[in-house]
């Protein structure tokens, strides 16, 4: 597969960004709410607050043959997972893990259970999330120390879930696209019991130094803003710099292929796109998507903007042509 880079002008000098009907309605709905920013309630509040958003902005989770909560032993004991399959049985092949957003300090197996079903359904493939543990109660680097965890418990025993794993595939959004990235670039430098064979993160967060570009344009009015970047990494309380945050300061070159997901009025676009071009300038096989008008987040919005089905259906079928399924 080719690499390939579509960056889209989502902004005019004179016009301003461009923004779909569906998603300046949505943000027009919660200004209207009056409802405070998640970074200005107490922690428990936001998180119940980004739970409940499920119920009022995503789609309902799509039938599976199988939902199971396990768990697989971690460093700080016993780490949360679940399980989705649409399918009893299945041959050999690869299973996909999945790490949630939300700032490593809220998010949880049930903010993403929409998604990680119809993830699940679409990629016809296993499925198992990962509730890794979260700031301040577990600062950094405890949310990468769980999701590596996983990771290797997972490669080494898939005949417990009934699954004869030929390769691991790791996805996730914002915060989960940064786990996607360290926990791939960990099991690089030291292997699991199966190889990482795709990644795809879906607007992570790559580079804490980035605070300029998008992050000042989209700093306020699309969802995610630069206060609540701040009071995310304050709370997380990462090493600047340090691979295992900042990973675009990781090993690159050696990187499998990977698929780069952006929101085009995302605070966190343009470091997005730095980090596919970098891995495209490391040599690594890259297929770079830009969401054009939408915003942070939206694969956990597909009631509340319509079209994050169509974004998520184009995510789901770069998966499949980096898996070739």
């Amino acid at each position: 597969m080719s690499d390939t880079i579509e960056l889209q002008r989502d902004s005019d000098e004179q016009t301003g960004p461009y923004v779909r009907p569906d998603v300046a309605m949505l943000l027009a709905m919660m200004a209207a709410s009056g409802a405070p920013p998640m970074d200005q309630l107490p922690l428990a509040d936001a998180r119940d607050a980004y739970r409940m958003m499920r119920f009022v902005a995503d789609a309902d989770p799509t039938p599976l043959a199988i939902v199971r909560d396990l768990t697989c032993p971690g460093p700080a004991g016993n780490i949360p997972l679940r399980y989705y399959d649409a399918r009893e049985t299945r041959e050999a092949g690869p299973a996909i893990m999945f790490f949630h957003g939300g700032g490593f300090v809220i998010g949880d197996l049930e903010t993403h259970h929409p998604y990680c079903t119809e993830l699940a359904a679409k990629m016809d493939l296993p499925v198992i999330a990962v509730d890794y543990r979260l700031a301040p109660e577990h600062p950094f680097p405890a949310a990468p120390i769980d999701c590596e965890a996983a990771a290797r418990w997972l490669a080494e025993n898939g005949t417990s879930l009934g699954l004869d794993i030929t390769g691991l595939v790791f996805t996730g959004d914002s915060a989960g696209g940064n786990l996607t990235i360290v926990v791939t670039q960990a099991l690089l430098a030291k292997p699991a019991a199966v190889p990482v064979i795709a990644q795809a993160p879906l607007y992570p967060v790559v580079d804490s130094s980035q605070t300029s570009g998008s992050f000042t344009d989209f700093a306020e009015g699309y969802l995610l803003t630069a206060d609540a970047m701040k009071w995310f990494g304050d709370t997380y309380a990462a090493i600047p710099g340090d691979p295992r945050h900042d990973c675009i300061n990781g090993e690159l070159a050696n990187l499998p292929p990977t698929l780069l997901v952006t929101a085009g009025l995302d605070p966190l676009r343009d470091q997005g796109r730095d980090f596919a071009s970098r891995l495209v300038k490391a040599g690594v096989d890259v297929t770079y998507m830009e969401m054009r008008g939408t915003i942070h987040g939206f694969i956990c919005l597909r009631k509340g903007v319509p079209s994050a089905q169509d974004d998520c259906d184009a995510i789901f079928r770069g998966m499949k042509a980096m898996l070739a399924l």
